[in-house]
């Protein structure tokens, strides 16, 4: 699993982060990760600069292709990531694991030890 952000507003807010692309893969190197992706130009232009592009990734531990597939839907339903051509629909219901919601391709918020959500 792979999620790519940025950060939207770096000098008054530099700890938070948007998500433009979700995505998965069984081998990053053979889809050309991270910018010979089909969809790298998009990052690049969402963040300013390749410079500015931040990769986070989660290996979902014993989960497979399918597995991994429901999380990015989920994922991509939640956030609406710009970069991603294809939408989804939230499968979750709010009472398996409460209410959630975020701004579209918005920054996320940060919740250190030491910050409250904005």
């Amino acid at each position: 699993m792979y999620a790519i952000l940025y950060k939207p507003d770096p000098d008054t807010r530099p700890n938070q982060y948007a998500v433009v692309y979700v995505g998965h893969s069984d081998n990053l190197a053979e889809e050309g990760f991270p910018f010979k992706h089909p969809r790298a130009h998009c990052w690049v232009e969402q963040a300013g600069s390749k410079w500015k592009v931040y990769i986070c990734t989660f290996e979902v531990a014993g989960g497979g292709r399918s597995h991994r597939e429901a999380i990015a839907k989920e994922l991509i339903a939640i956030y609406k990531p710009h970069c991603n051509t294809e939408k989804y629909d939230k499968a979750w219901k709010d009472e398996w694991i409460g209410k959630y919601s975020a701004p579209t391709t918005g920054p996320l918020t940060p919740r250190g030890p030491d910050e409250s959500p904005r």
